[in-house]
C-alpha cells in the first residue's frame, strides 16, 4: 500500500518557522524601539514676586554615553549619565560642560498616555498646558486641643500653652523633598508630645491646669505663612490665654547642644521661666540648651524662625532648634540631602524627653523638684518604636506645599493621628497672596533608546 505524500507536513514546519521568525523579528523590533524606561524627577520650577526661578520648559532628544568614553570622543550633543557618587567637578570644568540632575523631560502627555520627548514647534499648546499647571499657594494647617481641669468655682479661663511644628518641606526636586530632619522631626516629636500628654489628660487626677494647643502648620519654608494666617484665626481671648508657644525646628540631627531661639529680651519673666525649665531638664538627660536672643523687625515682613510670628502678635514664643543660627529664605526646608540615613531618632527621643518634662515642670509647678512623669520604662515612658514609625513615613512622603492636594492621603493620615491624641482637630486651608507661584509637574518617565546599527 502505497503511502500518502508528507507535503503538509513541510507546509506546516514552514508555516511554524514564519510564524517563529515572526516572534523573533517582533522581539528584536521592541528590544531597538526601546530599551530602558527609568523615573525621572522634575527639578522646581516657579516665580517669585514675578521674577522667574529654577528649570525651564526644554526637550531632550541626544546621543547618550557613559563616564567610561574613549579619549577622543566627539561629545557634542550627547547627553553623559554619570552617577552622582562618581561625578568629579574638575572633569566637568575640564570639558566645560552643563550639568544638572536627570530632571523631568518635558514630554507633556496627552490623554491618551502616549508621550514625545520632541519639540514639534507647536507653541500654543504649551501656553495652555503651563497656565492650566500654575498653582496657587494653598496652605492647610491642623490644630488640635487638649482642655486642661477647671477647678470647682473657677470663672476664669485656663492658661494655655501651644506647641507647634511646621510640617511642609522646599527643594531642588519636589517629588525627592521629604524633610526627614526639616521638618520631619519636629513634626515626630509634636506627635510623641500629644499622645504622652493624651494619656495624662484622660484622668483627671493627672489633667494639668493647663490648655494645651497643638499645631501643624503648612508654609514654613514660605516665611511661615500658614502659621501666621493661622495666628490671625484666633480670637483675642484664646490669642491672650497663651503663656508661651514652643515652636519645632530640626532636631534630629545632634549630638551635645539644642538652643532656644526667642525674639524677646531674656529678662522677660516667661523666656527666663522657658529658659530654667528646659535647662533644668537638659541638665538632667546629660546635654545642654543654649539661648540666642533676636529681636524682630516689624518693617520687614520677613521672619527668620516660627516663632517670630507669635511675637509679631505679642505671643510669647521660642524656637527649639538644633541650629544656632536661622537659615535663610528657602534654604534648610528638606532638600535632596535632607533624608532618613542623616537623622538619628535617639535625636529625637531625647528632644521629646526634653520637650515633655519641660512642659510638665511649667503645668504641674515641679520647678526645682527632681520628678520624672515620663521616666524610662513607665507607662508614660517616650515610643521610640512610634517615633521610628512616623520618622520612616515621612522620610518616604515629599511635603512641598503647591503639590499637596486637599484631599492628599498624607494630610488625612495627619489629620487622623492628632485626632487619636487630641480634640477639636480640623484642617483650616487658607489661599495665600504670597509672592510665591508654582509649575507642575514633579515626575516624568524618561524613554532610553539602544541603536543597534
Amino acid at each position: 500500500m502505497a503511502m500518502a505524500p508528507r507535503k503538509p507536513r513541510n507546509r506546516e514546519i514552514l508555516f511554524d518557522s514564519v510564524i517563529a521568525l515572526v516572534f523573533i523579528l517582533v522581539a528584536c523590533v521592541d528590544l531597538c524601539d526601546g530599551a530602558t524606561v527609568v523615573d525621572v524627577y522634575r527639578l522646581i520650577q516657579y516665580d517669585m514676586s514675578g521674577v522667574p526661578f529654577g528649570s525651564r520648559l526644554a526637550s531632550l532628544n541626544h546621543h547618550a554615553a557613559s563616564l567610561h568614553f574613549s579619549p577622543h570622543a566627539d561629545l557634542s550633543r550627547t547627553v553623559l549619565l554619570i552617577p552622582l557618587r562618581e561625578l568629579n567637578m574638575s572633569f566637568v570644568q575640564g570639558i566645560g560642560f552643563e550639568v544638572g540632575l536627570v530632571h523631568k523631560i518635558f514630554s507633556f502627555e496627552n490623554k491618551g498616555g502616549v508621550g514625545s520627548n520632541h519639540d514639534d514647534g507647536n507653541k500654543d499648546p504649551l501656553k495652555n498646558v503651563l497656565a492650566e499647571l500654575e498653582q496657587i499657594l494653598i496652605h492647610t494647617n491642623l490644630p488640635g486641643w487638649l482642655a486642661g481641669l477647671k477647678t470647682d468655682g473657677d470663672s476664669h479661663q485656663l492658661p494655655t500653652i501651644a506647641i507647634v511644628a511646621s510640617y511642609d518641606t522646599f527643594g531642588a526636586a519636589p517629588a525627592l523633598s521629604v524633610g526627614s530632619d526639616s521638618n520631619g522631626s519636629g513634626i515626630v516629636a509634636l506627635l510623641e508630645v500629644a499622645r504622652l500628654f493624651s494619656l495624662l489628660y484622660s484622668n483627671p487626677k493627672t489633667r494639668g491646669q493647663y490648655n494645651l494647643l497643638f499645631g501643624l502648620t503648612s508654609g514654613g519654608p514660605y516665611n511661615y505663612n500658614g502659621t501666621r494666617k493661622w495666628l490671625q484665626s484666633f480670637d483675642q481671648r484664646l490669642r491672650e490665654s497663651i503663656d508661651y508657644a514652643i515652636c519645632l525646628d530640626s532636631i534630629g540631627s545632634w549630638e551635645n547642644e539644642l538652643w532656644i531661639h526667642v525674639s524677646k529680651p531674656p529678662e522677660n519673666a516667661f523666656i527666663k521661666q522657658i529658659m530654667e525649665d528646659f535647662s533644668s531638664v537638659a541638665e538632667d538627660l546629660g546635654f545642654q540648651v543654649n539661648l540666642k536672643h533676636k529681636k524682630i523687625n516689624i518693617s520687614n515682613s520677613r521672619v527668620a524662625w516660627e516663632h517670630e510670628q507669635f511675637s509679631r502678635l505679642r505671643v510669647t514664643a521660642a524656637t527649639l532648634s538644633e541650629l544656632s543660627t536661622a537659615p535663610e529664605l528657602l534654604e534648610s526646608t528638606g532638600g535632596l540631602i535632607d533624608g532618613r540615613q542623616f537623622v538619628n531618632e535617639a535625636a529625637i527621643v531625647r528632644s521629646v524627653k526634653l520637650i515633655a518634662e519641660s512642659l510638665a515642670k511649667h503645668i504641674y509647678g515641679h520647678q526645682g523638684k527632681n520628678v520624672q512623669i515620663f521616666a524610662d520604662n513607665s507607662n508614660l515612658a517616650v515610643n521610640p518604636s512610634y517615633v521610628r514609625s512616623w520618622l520612616d513615613i515621612l522620610s518616604r512622603t515629599p511635603r512641598v506645599a503647591p503639590f499637596l492636594s486637599k484631599d492628599d492621603p498624607f494630610i488625612t493620615a495627619l489629620k487622623k493621628e492628632l485626632e487619636d491624641h487630641t480634640d477639636e482637630v480640623h484642617l483650616q486651608r487658607e489661599v495665600l497672596d504670597g509672592m510665591f507661584t508654582f509649575y507642575d509637574s514633579t515626575t516624568a518617565k524618561l524613554n532610553i533608546y539602544q541603536n543597534f546599527a
